[in-house]
């Protein structure tokens, strides 16, 4: 593994200056909707000017401003950090802890503690090191911390990304990738179909429903046709997903189980998210609609399933598909230069195995990796993200922050 200078690794903050900013980012509230993340974003432009890095503030939304940053490395080669500034809605009513930050004993409680205030907090603990110990990194660094994310919103880093102004050869992440002391760098992310079937149908009188056509019996009818005909159709997974596959059903296999891990990549999966019809009990009705959610491996073309997502409905009597958005999935090949570092990186801090596996949803990494960025994320965490009493550790934000500071070295290494 390539050295790390003694100065550097000594000058990482440790865990109590690292929880101690986690916790002003955390009192800044930006809950997505609405949104607003200035107050984060204010915070984290005064700690990069205390390090005397200019910063670049863009917003196409002025209530959602991303925050850019540049620290020179040896070579132009660039390597991004990259955050997101808001998180999910709370409701403060149900939680034990305060959702603006609260410490007890190794813990940190908040919204967004982990997911992702506390590693972009060790982001910015990873940039300092090298600042105080006037060290320059080996490649430079680019930092780039948005709003928008937990919505999947245009003003944060799809902004970025087509204004031009991320341009790296490798970015990573700050997500939580770390469940039930089994830790990963997640290299790929699945693609999505989100549509709504709509049901048309004849309303009569709840009392003589032979006289009408029900549109709710219709949508049943086409909900089952397509999970049992389309669900169970074999996904035309590319070879160069089998290692990622193998490591995702490793990682996956003690709480999905690895039956059905496999299954959750061989084939799409479908989620019946809402549904809407009828007028009331005594009356059958005229229409109705169901959202759902269907998810496809990385590689996989989404625009051909769709296609044959839209036969699947066609058959269907009374049927159509409306308000269609979808995405593709996204990978890393195992063996690239970024995927090498970061596995070697976490491997070195955390003494543990790193699964190299694909996340079953997806999120900015998505966006970075179509503009031609290769990315992963990396984050030490806990398994709280959006829920009730979310928290981190000190010990993972101290993890945090030493991989971080660790990962230009060897992403230097790893090479084009």
């Amino acid at each position: 593994m390539p050295p790390v200078p003694e100065s550097v690794r000594e000058a990482v903050p440790d865990a109590e200056a690292v929880a101690g900013l986690a916790v002003e980012l955390l009192a800044a509230d930006s809950q997505n909707p609405p949104g607003d993340t200035r107050a984060a974003a204010d915070r984290v432009a005064a700690e990069l000017d205390a390090l005397g890095l200019d910063v670049e503030r863009y917003a196409v939304d002025p209530a959602k401003p991303n925050l850019l940053a540049t620290l020179p490395g040896e070579t132009d080669r660039t390597l991004c950090y990259n955050g997101h500034l808001d998180t999910v809605t709370y409701d403060a009513a149900d939680w034990a802890h305060d959702p603006l930050g609260e410490r007890d004993g190794d813990r940190l409680y908040g919204r967004g503690a982990t997911d992702m205030k506390g590693p972009l907090a060790a982001m910015l603990a990873a940039a300092r090191a090298f600042v105080e110990s006037d060290t320059t990194p080996p490649v430079t660094l680019r930092l780039a911390f948005v709003s928008d994310e937990e919505t999947g919103g245009a003003a944060g880093v799809t902004a970025l990304v087509d204004a031009g102004r991320i341009d790296a050869d490798g970015c990573v992440i700050g997500e939580t990738t770390c469940s039930q002391g089994r830790h990963s760098v997640t290299v790929a992310d699945r693609g999505s179909i989100w549509l709504t079937l709509a049901a048309t149908g004849e309303a009569a009188h709840g009392s003589r429903p032979m006289l009408g056509t029900n549109a709710i019996d219709r949508l049943y009818a086409g909900i089952e046709r397509v999970r049992e005909e389309f669900g169970r159709r074999p996904l035309d997974v590319d070879p160069a997903l089998e290692p990622i596959i193998e490591e995702s059903v490793a990682y996956y296999a003690p709480t999905l189980g690895a039956d059905a891990t496999r299954e959750l990549f061989a084939y799409p999966t479908i989620n019946l998210g809402t549904v809407e019809g009828g007028e009331g009990v005594n009356t059958v009705p005229a229409s109705a609609r169901a959202r759902l959610d269907v998810r496809l491996t990385a590689g996989v073309d989404t625009r051909v399933v769709l296609a044959d997502l839209h036969d699947c409905a066609r058959s269907c009597e009374g049927i159509e598909v409306t308000d269609v958005s979808w995405s593709r999935g996204s990978y890393e090949p195992v063996d690239g230069p970024l995927v090498t570092a970061a596995t070697a990186a976490a491997e070195a801090v955390t003494g543990d195995r790193i699964y190299r596996r694909s996340a079953t949803g997806g999120g900015d990494a998505k966006t970075l990796r179509h503009a031609g960025i290769p990315t992963v994320e990396f984050g030490l965490g806990t398994d709280t993200a959006h829920a009730v009493d979310e928290y981190t550790t000190l010990d993972a934000l101290a993890g945090n922050a030493q991989v971080y500071a660790r990962l230009p070295y060897e992403f230097a290494a790893a090479g084009d």
